[in-house]
């Protein structure tokens, strides 16, 4: 994971709750593309236990302004299953704009699957308030 760091392919990183340490989760912006494009695809899971009480989507709102601020990237993109009502939620209440179906477009637990396809442009963020968990503060990706 470092060297993919190094070579800023992807940026791999686990999520936190602040208080306990518990680890939650992780979220990635993986296949970094520089040059004209200037994007990365958005990746995240959690666990079980903690899914639907808030911490991805502040992880992600945390990850958004390095991906636009730090890294310099313009756009960033996720894709998630047609059917996965708690990712097309997240997304979407994150400013993510819904683009398109890709039709089969990964093979899981052995069946192909359609994914709607998201983006997120670095001039989307203008004007939009920071989501923050409870004891997180803006230097902190913990949630």
């Amino acid at each position: 994971y470092a060297r993919d760091m190094i070579t800023d392919d992807a940026y791999p990183l686990l999520v936190f709750r602040t208080g306990d340490h518990q680890l939650l989760g992780g979220v990635t912006l993986s296949n970094v593309r520089r040059g004209i494009s200037q994007a990365a695809s958005l990746g995240y899971w959690m666990g079980a236990p903690f899914a639907g009480k808030g911490y991805m989507r502040a992880a992600v709102a945390a990850l958004l302004p390095v991906a636009y601020d730090a890294l310099g990237l313009h756009r960033v993109e996720a894709a998630c299953m047609t059917t996965n009502h708690p990712s097309i939620h997240l997304l979407e209440s994150l400013g993510f704009v819904r683009e398109g179906v890709a039709r089969e477009y990964l093979c899981i637990n052995g069946a192909w699957e359609d994914h709607f396809l998201y983006g997120r442009l670095s001039s989307d963020s203008a004007g939009k308030p920071a989501v923050r968990a409870p004891g997180m503060s803006r230097t902190t990706a913990s949630v």
